[in-house]
């Protein structure tokens, strides 16, 4: 009797043994999992992007470098539209990117083009504080790097939308300064929403904000000042790069191209002007005041680059987020204040991070089988299978 005993405890004693080390090898795969898709695949993915060389080298010309990341269309969900699980998968995704790449690539200053918000024009004032904390949760940022953002039309509303109470909310949090100089490098924010033409006063104002700017740097490019210019503080002489949140007129994106670029369905539609893109009569009025040497903009989700005249390069900045597009990116700019050089640097594909999980899904449920002899041995298995195949 001690015998059936003992040798019944000896077999649940190996059945205990058995069960917890399968339990240690299935914790040991979700970890690993959650380890590699949730923090490691960011470092693994952002650390292969390098910052560009500007053509003439800042030591030799005097002149200092700006280390610059421009993103845009983050779309943080609010409380009508955005499910907490949408919310808390690409939000994280955002946060670890955003982190990430501070981290790895030591910006001087980051700008988001716009579209922060993905219900501001609509939500409440306790839904608008509750999303400016998620917000600045998941941009925080060091205080020696400055983060500077424009208004966008999910931000403030399209200009039927818009009111100066959403606008005041949204400087209130956001610096309203429109013109911003480092280094010797000037930057225009425009809000492009504002910019319908119609004479509404928040559109008559925006505009007389910019021609305010644009004598500002008329000033600044005069070798011998005018009278005009003696009460004006005076401003780097470098062309500005311009920032906003609608690109420039265009008529589709039939010419873009790249792995970031709309997909190829979509690229021959027209836009709709002061819906897709600005006016082609705000265009040319941006161009002709501000006299841009680069412009970057958001709201298409997608990457392109438009030539306007002769010099004047814009960059459409492709969304930062998984809910606009599989793969995300924003771009790094080297820039001094007569040169300037750019690169994409690319987001983990959200289909790697769901490919991967399924594996280790896959290779849980293997494990799983084999522990309960549910599945047959890899080499007896080929092992029928060369002998059916000499039968045959």
């Amino acid at each position: 009797m001690a015998l059936i005993r003992l040798g019944f405890g000896t077999q649940h004693l190996c059945l205990l043994r058995r069960r917890s080390f399968l339990l240690s090898k299935l914790i040991a795969v979700v970890f690993a999992a959650l380890l590699f898709c949730e923090f490691l695949i960011y470092y693994l993915v952002i650390f292969r992007c390098d910052w560009p060389e500007v053509k003439t080298p800042a030591h030799n010309s005097g002149q200092e470098t700006l280390k610059a990341m421009f993103l845009a269309d983050t779309h943080l969900l609010g409380e009508i539209r955005g499910h907490w699980l949408d919310k808390l998968r690409r939000e994280w995704q955002m946060e670890r990117a955003f982190q990430t790449a501070l981290w790895l690539l030591q910006p001087e200053v980051v700008f988001i083009l716009g579209d922060i918000f993905d219900e501001g024009k609509w939500s409440s004032p306790q839904a608008w504080a509750d999303d400016v904390e998620r917000f600045q949760k998941i941009f925080r940022h060091p205080r020696h790097v400055l983060l500077k953002v424009v208004a966008g039309n999910h931000d403030i509303g399209f200009h039927y939308q818009m009111s100066t109470y959403k606008i005041k909310r949204f400087e209130k949090v956001f610096n309203p300064e429109r013109l911003f100089s480092w280094k010797g490098i000037n930057f225009v924010m425009v809000n492009s929403v504002a910019l319908e033409g119609d004479g509404c006063n928040l559109c008559s104002e925006a505009e007389a904000e910019i021609i305010d700017i644009s004598h500002k740097l008329n000033c600044s490019r005069e070798e011998h000042h005018s009278s005009r210019c003696i009460d004006e503080q005076p401003l780097p002489a470098s062309a500005p790069v311009l920032l906003q949140h609608f690109p420039l007129y265009r008529r589709s994106d039939a010419n873009c191209s790249g792995d970031d670029a709309a997909p190829l369905e979509e690229r021959n539609i027209p836009f709709k002007e002061r819906y897709d893109a600005l006016s082609r009569e705000a265009s040319q009025k941006l161009l002709w005041w501000l006299r841009p040497r680069l412009v970057l903009s958001g709201h298409t989700h997608s990457a392109c680059e438009v030539l306007h005249g002769v010099a004047t390069m814009e960059i459409s900045v492709p969304s930062f987020s998984w809910r606009n597009r599989n793969n995300p990116s924003f771009i790094m700019g080297m820039l001094t204040p007569t040169e300037y050089a750019l690169a994409k640097c690319y987001l983990p594909y959200e289909n790697t991070v769901l490919a991967t999980y399924c594996v280790a899904i896959g290779f849980l449920v293997v494990l799983m089988l084999a522990h309960f002899k549910l599945l047959a041995s890899p080499l007896l298995f080929g092992w029928n299978l060369l002998r059916k195949l000499k039968t045959t």
